[in-house]
């Protein structure tokens, strides 16, 4: 697999992410502790209920958290190590549906040591809005909330 990108922004992490690439996720921005990726809600993605399956939400916010937990360009010093989720909050606010984009919003909140805190927007907006114009990234649908910590790679 290549690396995810878009306008220029990859993550080494998503070199061997098939779940990601399997959801479409492409990488708007990363910067240091902040990450924005948007996907396409294809029909393999709903639930029973015709909408977006929660666990599709979820891991679309978990790929946001790991990419901005996670440095893009690592130092010898960082590439020894690797910053997982070691707990994570989901509240889901509204549908989403086929042909929507979603996007999710990642910042890093707060770090001391080898802990830190990330919230995760997850917007939806229709596939035809009108991105010239910059409308922003649609509607808030859940909030993520992600507890990290960094550990030796193994």
């Amino acid at each position: 697999m290549v690396e995810t990108t878009l306008s220029g922004a990859t993550h080494h992490i998503l070199t061997n992410d098939y779940a990601s690439e399997w959801m479409g996720i492409e990488v708007l921005k990363i910067d240091d502790g902040h990450a924005t990726i948007r996907m396409h809600l294809r029909q393999e993605m709903l639930n029973g209920f015709g909408m977006a399956h929660g666990g599709m939400i979820f891991a679309f916010a978990d790929t946001a958290f790991a990419l901005a937990c996670n440095p893009a360009n690592p130092t010898p010093k960082q590439a020894a190590n690797i910053t997982v989720a070691s707990g994570v909050d989901i509240n889901f606010i509204k549908p989403a549906f086929e042909g929507q984009v979603i996007t999710a919003v990642a910042n890093r909140r707060a770090s001391t040591g080898r802990s830190g805190l990330y919230d995760i927007q997850i917007y939806a907006a229709s596939p035809t809005a009108d991105t010239t114009s910059d409308p922003g990234p649609g509607e808030l649908i859940a909030e993520f909330r992600g507890r990290s910590r960094t550990i030796s790679k193994k």
